[in-house]
């Protein structure tokens, strides 16, 4: 999993700058622009998951903040 093709690929963290293999997704919506159920996604790796989350908590944005493994095996159920 780790081959120069996977490394290519593979989502990064949404931090600017920043190359690091995503870990986390975090959801949200604004509510002035999104219905309630629409889910919008940064990702994040564990280095810049509280200041990601944070940026968005502060803003009344964040929804949820799951694994991005447990973010894909959701998605394959829908």
């Amino acid at each position: 999993m780790n081959s120069p093709e996977h490394a290519a690929t593979a989502p990064i963290c949404s931090a600017k700058d920043c190359r690091t293999a995503a870990v986390w997704v975090l959801a949200w919506n604004n509510p002035k622009l999104h219905t309630p159920e629409r889910r919008k996604t940064w990702l994040a790796c564990d280095e810049h998951r509280e200041h990601l989350s944070s940026f968005l908590g502060v803003r009344g944005f964040l929804k949820d903040v799951v694994t991005l493994a447990e973010w894909e095996s959701s998605a394959e159920g829908r």
